[in-house]
């Protein structure tokens, strides 16, 4: 049995899992914004600030090195995970946090995957 997943096959599971997100949510990366839209589980646009009255659900904020360390190639301990960030209070989860985290799962990999297009950036 082959387990090995292609990144086509990946993506496709991770808007199978986002089926039911819809929201705008801020990324907050230093002074960078970035307000990410998802309708059922797929990104439709990542649009870069700065943003006059933006309008989102709820804002994962951090430093520019807080997200450098989590999209690392290998995460130190303490940034390898979102949830690791916000107890060890290197991340903010600011907002109506019930869409983030009723598909936690969704969103760690979403932002992981996030950094290759935000990270250049």
């Amino acid at each position: 049995m082959n387990t090995k997943q292609t990144t086509s096959d990946a993506n496709e599971w991770l808007v199978h899992r986002g089926r039911f997100v819809n929201v705008t949510f801020l990324l907050k990366k230093g002074e960078a914004e970035y307000l990410v839209t998802i309708r059922e589980g797929s990104v439709v646009q990542i649009k870069p600030g700065p943003h006059v009255m933006p309008r989102w659900t709820f804002a994962l904020v951090a430093d520019d090195d807080t997200w450098q360390r989590f999209w690392a190639p290998e995460p130190q301990p303490r940034f390898h995970d979102l949830m690791a960030m916000v107890k060890f209070k290197t991340l903010k989860v600011e907002g109506d946090q019930a869409v983030f985290m009723s598909n936690l799962l969704y969103f760690k990999e979403l932002i992981q995957k996030l950094g290759s297009q935000i990270h250049a950036s």
